[in-house]
């Protein structure tokens, strides 16, 4: 009994043997594994024409759905358990019928120690499709940049886990469908969850984070933040000094104000998280002449800002992911 027990402990060691102290890695050393040029390459791809606008249900979109799960296999990213093909599917009977079936694109690193406490990383990867004259609107910083630095956050948290720093909670990358007919994708997976939202620490959602705005012309050193303090101060505090300590980048809340005329807070997939008292950031480059016009194409996407705010995305999400406390939602609504 005493030889069968060593053995079987012995096996436990050599199985648990690759996971370090998350503690003694350096965060910013993954963080250096964005890089503008895959950025780049995948955008310019992602964005092309051969995609068609990737509008919800169609065959744009499908082919969009393919490239994300393409590029998490070849991380060796696993889906969730049950969702072996990454999609998350969404019939047509949920859109009423208007628009065909559709799907959130899933990746998934399992937490070491808190695998049940999940943090969420969004932003959607639908489009508008083409005009009745053909015009096709390409969607590169709407609807491209955010998943494309999605898949960047991924690798990084995945680089990690190779070298032995697999994050303290489980970490859900989705990327959403039908953000273009009102936020749909994210209201399906709240209403459906993988993993349940009481479990759900926090959303971090990113939608326009590859152009630079009139109000910041010249600056590639800046993000607007919506809703870091809506509902933990936990959240917001720790944003603040995540970027003080790695990349001292300017914070701008200018649309975070609630008197904003533009509401931005209720207008992308954080919402839907937000609605359910889990505490979300939302990051955001501003507006453009491009927006939801046929020009919005990836030879116009700043990559040095865009990497600079996956970076700082992934930074936020280490620390939410590896600190040992939950973090506090203490202006919950009820």
């Amino acid at each position: 009994m005493k030889k069968m027990l060593l053995v079987a402990v012995t096996a436990g060691v050599v199985a648990c043997g690759t996971q370090k102290n998350v503690e003694n890695a350096n965060p910013m050393e993954y963080a250096e594994t964005i890089t503008t040029s895959e950025l780049q390459n995948n955008l310019t791809t992602f964005a092309s024409d051969e995609y068609e606008g990737r509008n919800t249900g169609e065959p744009g979109q499908k082919k969009a759905a393919e490239f994300i799960v393409n590029e998490y296999q070849k991380m060796g990213i696993e889906a969730p358990e049950g969702y072996s093909n990454y999609y998350q599917e969404i019939p047509t009977e949920f859109f009423n019928g208007n628009l065909k079936a559709s799907e959130n694109v899933l990746g998934y690193i399992k937490g070491s120690e808190k695998p049940e406490e999940i943090l969420v990383i969004t932003s959607h990867y639908d489009h508008v499709g083409v005009d009745d004259e053909g015009n096709i609107f390409n969607g590169a910083d709407d609807g491209g940049s955010g998943p494309m630095a999605i898949l960047e956050v991924a690798e990084a948290f995945k680089e990690a886990q190779k070298d032995g720093y697999t994050p303290k909670r489980s970490i859900l990358f989705i990327h959403l469908t039908g953000e273009e007919k009102g936020l749909l994708g994210s209201k399906y997976y709240v209403e459906n969850p993988v993993f349940p939202l009481a479990n759900t620490v926090a959303n971090l959602n990113m939608d326009m984070i590859g152009r630079i705005d009139k109000d910041h012309e010249g600056n590639d050193n800046y993000i607007y933040l919506i809703g870091s303090d809506k509902l933990s101060t936990d959240l917001h505090e720790l944003s603040e000094n995540v970027n003080s300590e790695y990349m001292n980048m300017e914070l701008d809340y200018t649309y975070n104000d609630e008197n904003d005329p533009n509401r931005f807070y209720y207008r992308s997939d954080h919402y839907n998280f937000a609605k359910n008292n889990i505490p979300v950031i939302f990051y955001f480059n501003g507006v453009h002449p491009d927006y939801h016009k046929p020009t919005d194409t990836a030879e116009k996407i700043e990559y040095k800002a865009l990497k600079k705010r996956a970076q700082l995305v992934f930074l936020t999400a280490w620390e939410i992911a590896n600190r040992d406390e939950r973090l506090v939602v203490d202006k919950a609504e009820e």
